[in-house]
């Protein structure tokens, strides 16, 4: 009398353990196609990362023209580029001094706006814009 509620018990725990192996198997591949998608949103809303770093001062009205550049053509949305304020910002200051030193220019010339490359060094605003020109159109 004891064995016949042993039998559909052993049933019930193998349906039970083979229904929990499919939720979880059926959970993850929902996790992997979240992350994939998301990957893919990530991948098409990145832009390149790059060396580039821009130098500034806050109030300098050379740095004001090439902001009113990189504003109007819209520079942000094209090109990654990193912005460093060196007025307030010891540690952007020597940053700024490092590059140019990279550049062999000399500490008494060097002023704002300031871009460097990643290899190369680009003063005022004219170089500065026409970078961004010769980035943007190639």
């Amino acid at each position: 009398m004891l064995k016949k509620p042993i039998i559909p018990t052993i049933l019930f725990v193998c349906a039970l353990i083979f229904s929990l192996f499919m939720l979880v198997g059926e959970k993850n591949k929902q996790t992997n196609e979240n992350n994939n998608l998301e990957e893919n949103i990530i991948k098409q809303n990145s832009k390149p990362i790059s060396n580039i770093i821009l130098f500034y001062g806050d109030g300098c009205p050379h740095c004001k023209i090439v902001d009113q550049y990189i504003e109007e053509n819209k520079i942000k949305s094209k090109l990654t580029f990193a912005e460093k304020e060196i007025y307030s910002s010891k540690e952007n200051a020597n940053l700024l001094i490092e590059k140019a030193n990279i550049c062999k220019i000399p500490n008494n010339t060097i002023g704002v706006p300031f871009l460097w490359d990643g290899t190369k060094c680009y003063m005022g605003d004219e170089d500065i814009i026409n970078f961004f020109k010769l980035k943007i159109n190639g």
